[in-house]
C-alpha cells in the first residue's frame, strides 16, 4: 500500500487579499478586516500589518493603537463565500476528496493520484497556479503523510510557498519545530511543558508517557503520538457542517431585553438564509448571550449563557427560527446587560429530508419558502439592507 498523500491549502490573509485584489488602492497597505467597533476583533490582516503585531483574533482597539494608519474595513462575508467557491471548485478538479476546515482552507487527498496528475510537488504547483490565474489570489500549500504535518507545512511556507515533507522525513521535519505547534498546545500548556523541560516536537516524541502525563494528564498519548508523527484521520470529503451561527458584540452593553429584539432577528435571518443557501434544514435553535459584567481575566472572563430549543420539524424559515430564538430570550431574560448575542442552529439535515405537516399547511409553507428564496435572490442582488423588516425599517426612520 502506498504511503498516504496529503495536501493542505490556506489562502493567504484571505479576506484583507480580496480587499486588496478588488481595491487597487489597497495593494501594498496594511489591511486590517473585522469588527470595527472598540469591542470588536481582528478577522484577518495583511501580510504588510503584521510586522505591527496585528493578527487575527486581536482586540481591534489594540489593532489601532499598534497599526494606526492601516485601513480598518468591515468584512463581506458574502463576496468571501462566493470566492470560497470558485477556489474549491478548482481543488475539486485535482481530486474529488477534498475536506473544507473553513472558507479559505481545506485537506486536499493525492493518495494514489501520481500516476494522473503527477508527483504532489507538481500538483500543488498546478493548484496554486490555477489558483492565481483565476481568482488573483494567492495560496499556500503543504504535503505530507499525515494531516497535521500537512497543516504544518503549509504553515511554515507562507506567504504563497510550498512545502513539502516526504514519507521517510517526517520525524526530521517535527523534531526541532517548537512545542507550541502541536494541535491542541495552546499558550498555558506550552508553558507548562516548557518549564518540564519539554520545548520541542522532538522532546514530546521521546518523552516517558508517565512524565508527560504529569504535565499534560491524558492528553499525554495524543499529543506523543502527534508528535511522532502518528496521525491516522483521514481526508472527509463529505462532512457537513455540524452547525450554523451569527453573532455580534454590541458597542456597549444592552440593558433591556427588548433592544435585544432587532439584533436576535437580524442573526436568525441571517441564518435561515445560509440554511437554504446550503440546502439544509435545521432541528435545534440556540441562543448565546455574553453577559456585560467580566468575571476573571483574558477572553473568556465574561459569563457566557447558552439556551436552546428542539423543533417539533426541521425549518429553513426565518420566521420559525427568529419566533424561537425569541422565546428563548423572553422567557429567561438576562440578570445583567448583555455584550454580545448570538443566533445559531445545529441538527442539520438535507432540506429533501423533511416530513411534510401532518395536519395540512404544506402548501401554505411552500408560498413563504417561495417568498423567503425571492427575498435572499433581492438582497444576493442589491445587497443585506435591500429588504429589512417592518420594525426595523420603523426603528431607522424614527
Amino acid at each position: 500500500m502506498s504511503s498516504r498523500v496529503i495536501l493542505h491549502a490556506d489562502m493567504d490573509a484571505f479576506f484583507a487579499a480580496v480587499e486588496q485584489r478588488d481595491r487597487p488602492e489597497l495593494r501594498g497597505r496594511p489591511v486590517v478586516v473585522g469588527g470595527l467597533s472598540d469591542r470588536g476583533v481582528v478577522s484577518t490582516a495583511s501580510y504588510e500589518a503584521r510586522p505591527f503585531g496585528v493578527h487575527s483574533a486581536l482586540p481591534m482597539v489594540e489593532a489601532r493603537r499598534r497599526c494606526p494608519h492601516a485601513v480598518f474595513l468591515a468584512p463581506d462575508h458574502r463576496r468571501y463565500a462566493r470566492e470560497s467557491a470558485r477556489i474549491f471548485g478548482i481543488f475539486r478538479r485535482f481530486t474529488p476528496r477534498v475536506e473544507a476546515l473553513s472558507l479559505d482552507e481545506a485537506f486536499l487527498d493525492l493518495t494514489g493520484t501520481g500516476r494522473l496528475l503527477g508527483p504532489p510537488r507538481e500538483v500543488a504547483r498546478a493548484i496554486r497556479k490555477a489558483v492565481r490565474e483565476e481568482t488573483g489570489l494567492a495560496v499556500s500549500c503543504g504535503i505530507a503523510p499525515v494531516k497535521f504535518a500537512a497543516k504544518l507545512a503549509s504553515d511554515l511556507a507562507k506567504p504563497d510557498g510550498l512545502l513539502e515533507v516526504p514519507p521517510g522525513g517526517l520525524r526530521a521535519f517535527l523534531e526541532p519545530l517548537p512545542v507550541g505547534r502541536l494541535w491542541g498546545v495552546g499558550p498555558v500548556a506550552e508553558a507548562r511543558l516548557r518549564r518540564a523541560g519539554f520545548a520541542s516536537i522532538g522532546s514530546v516524541a521521546r518523552a516517558d508517557l508517565r512524565s508527560l502525563e504529569a504535565v499534560v494528564g491524558s492528553r499525554a498519548v495524543q499529543l506523543r503520538a502527534l508528535a511522532r508523527g502518528e496521525d491516522p484521520r483521514e481526508v472527509e470529503p463529505s462532512r457537513e457542517p455540524v452547525s450554523l451561527s451569527e453573532e455580534h458584540t454590541f458597542p456597549e452593553d444592552v440593558r433591556e431585553p427588548a433592544d435585544l429584539l432587532p439584533a436576535l432577528r437580524r442573526h436568525a435571518e441571517a441564518v435561515a438564509r445560509r440554511l437554504r443557501a446550503r440546502g439544509l434544514r435545521a432541528r435545534t435553535v440556540v441562543l448565546k448571550l455574553k453577559l456585560g459584567r467580566r468575571r476573571a481575566p483574558g477572553p473568556r472572563g465574561h459569563p457566557l449563557r447558552t439556551r436552546r430549543i428542539t423543533l417539533r420539524e426541521p425549518t429553513d424559515e426565518a420566521a420559525v427560527i427568529v419566533s424561537a430564538a425569541r422565546a428563548l430570550l423572553l422567557e429567561a431574560p438576562p440578570e445583567e446587560p448583555v455584550r454580545l448575542l448570538g443566533v445559531g442552529v445545529t441538527g442539520l439535515a438535507p432540506a429533501g429530508s423533511g416530513q411534510l405537516p401532518l395536519f395540512g399547511g404544506g402548501a401554505q409553507q411552500e408560498r413563504r419558502r417561495r417568498l423567503e428564496r425571492a427575498l435572499d435572490e433581492i438582497r444576493e442582488r442589491f445587497g443585506p439592507e435591500a429588504v429589512v423588516a417592518g420594525e426595523d425599517a420603523e426603528r431607522r426612520q424614527s
